[in-house]
């Protein structure tokens, strides 16, 4: 069986070749899937592809007609891809719906500490030889209340370690969790509180068409003065632009992102020496206040060898005729609710 692995990344494929323990003919190409690459797999049954890639309606039916069967994402998020439309093709499409949400949850507490401790600062004044203290004064997050969205896998491992700082936890989910409320002390409230009274806000929860924008202006106006926010779930998730105006009237104080709403050909890719077209972008990352990292929250060896497994178990089911268990049908395209879902996403 040939096997197309599309966007691949070169931190990512030797865990994907020491995955292949079937020793699969598996080829390897960095161009993303879209209308215009949609061609290169003809020849291939199966094809791989990463949260970054177009698998829409059009490139689809272009995939179908090259004669591919089976889509393996590399990643828990789908909404890059039509499963309703690749559902009617009879293309099977699978994805991994979680690998480790440490990895994602350590990842936004780092924007937290690095932020409040000024650390890409301090950095680029130590390169100079300035070590005064000037204008690196943060705040202890011992005492302060942490709002965070999305209390699924990710969030209960981030509400965990916020505990342990000391911190008075507030969440936002459709569902409650209980341990959670027992052994952190983690009160439920609705999502306007929560924006009102949390000194850091972090984000955790999936994209579907009711998250999509879910941090927007209004919400953002009922924020203290000075809130942190941080982002590690899905750049559609917050208003890009209506954060970028909180940042400018001091009602966000600090915005630490993995993910952007525009990061497709941008994320993963290297852009030095060139001049960027995004300005809503190029603003934020001039920003003393503002840390935004690639798209890397996932980037963990635990996560890329348990990704890479998942994908070459998906890809064994389909060749065996067996169904996977993470076998994606219509249904899931129209699924949504406020829950955390292991997407580093990528």
């Amino acid at each position: 069986m040939k096997i197309l692995f599309y966007s691949t990344k070169d931190f990512e494929q030797p865990y994907l070749e020491a995955a292949n323990t079937r020793k699969e003919e598996v080829t390897f190409i960095k161009e993303a899937l879209s209308l215009q690459t949609a061609d290169k797999a003809k020849g291939f049954d199966v094809i791989s592809i990463f949260s970054g890639d177009d698998a829409s309606s059009n490139v689809l039916e272009e995939l179908y007609k090259n004669g591919v069967k089976f889509i393996a994402i590399r990643a828990a998020g789908y909404d890059n891809v039509d499963i309703n439309k690749a559902t009617q093709l009879g293309i099977i499409t699978s994805n991994v719906p979680e690998y480790s949400p440490h990895a994602i949850a350590e990842h936004a507490v780092a924007l937290i500490l690095a932020l409040n401790k000024k650390i890409a600062s301090v950095g680029e004044e130590a390169q100079n030889q300035i070590f005064t203290t000037c204008n690196l004064v943060g705040f202890d997050l011992n005492g302060k209340t942490v709002g965070i969205i999305g209390v699924g896998k990710i969030g209960a491992v981030f509400a965990k370690i916020m505990h342990g700082f000391g911190c008075r936890l507030l969440g936002y989910d459709i569902k409650e969790n209980k341990e959670l409320q027992e052994k952190y002390v983690l009160e439920y409230v609705d999502l306007h509180a929560l924006c009102r009274e949390a000194n850091i806000i972090s984000i955790h929860t999936g994209l579907t068409p009711q998250i999509n924008y879910l941090l927007n202006k209004n919400l953002i106006d009922l924020m203290q003065p000075g809130t942190m926010l941080i982002n590690t779930s899905h750049g559609r998730c917050v208003n890009t632009a209506d954060v970028l105006e909180g940042l400018e009237n001091g009602h966000i104080g600090y915005y630490g992102a993995d993910v952007y709403e525009n990061e497709r050909g941008v994320f993963f890719y290297d852009h030095s020496g060139k001049e960027l077209e995004d300005q809503i972008l190029k603003k934020l990352l001039t920003m003393p206040n503002v840390l935004i990292t690639p798209h890397q929250a996932f980037a963990s060896k635990e996560v890329l060898t348990n990704i890479a497994a998942t994908t070459f178990y998906n890809i064994d089911c389909y060749k065996n005729n067996q169904h996977s268990k993470n076998e994606l049908k219509m249904q899931d395209s129209l699924t949504g609710a406020v829950a955390d879902i292991d997407d580093k996403k990528g």
